[in-house]
């Protein structure tokens, strides 16, 4: 018989946090976060549809969360709330060119339980501080549909502006659907951070 304890596993380390605010940080997609995230998207199909459709089972995710993990033009982030962690949203950074470019696409959905308490809001200033820092990035862009109004409602007080209209610009729920286009810059950062915060109906 042996003496020796078993051994016991440790605890698998917490997410590394890629920025940090208040009542909000921002950190990486895991294949791990499958259960939460689907979960979080059934809860969410109403307040999403029809811009934004998002995996609801575990396959689904496995493949979504696999590109943003895997594919150097693409970052992904989840908005959790500070105090226990949960995930409110996301905000991911697709279509990254570098180079003389140094330009990426937002994409982004906040979760129904963390819809209107404007932490979404402050997500977006912490992955706007980390695109254009760490991932060294000079511009992002946001291309909306104009009846989106709590997503024009986010880029617009984060300091995007308006850079035009493109019709038929995505095919998205059957159709080729027109966006409005909004961009903001490395130097235009320190006058929008500056701003009010997001309003108590925004995301």
């Amino acid at each position: 018989m042996s003496d020796r304890a078993p051994q016991l596993q440790s605890p698998p380390a917490p997410p590394t946090p890629l920025g940090e605010g208040p009542r909000t940080f921002v950190r990486a997609f895991r294949q791990a976060d499958a259960e939460e995230f689907t979960a979080r998207a059934r809860e969410s199909v109403d307040l999403h549809a029809p811009w934004l459709p998002l995996p609801r089972d575990a396959e689904a995710y496995a493949a979504y969360a696999g590109r943003l993990i895997e594919d150097p033009a693409r970052a992904g982030h989840l908005v959790c709330a500070a105090d226990d962690g949960a995930i409110a949203g996301f905000i991911n950074i697709n279509n990254i060119v570098h180079g003389a470019f140094r330009c990426g696409a937002l994409g982004y959905g906040a979760f129904a339980h963390a819809a209107g308490r404007g932490l979404m809001g402050e997500g977006l200033g912490l992955v706007l501080a980390h695109a254009f820092g760490p991932l060294g990035l000079h511009r992002l862009e946001a291309n909306i549909q104009p009846g989106n109004t709590r997503s024009l409602c986010l880029v617009r007080r984060a300091g995007f502006r308006r850079e035009g209209y493109s019709p038929e610009f995505l095919h998205i729920d059957g159709a080729w659907r027109g966006h409005e286009r909004w961009a903001i810059t490395s130097e235009m950062v320190s006058e929008a951070m500056a701003g009010d915060a997001p309003a108590a109906d925004a995301w």
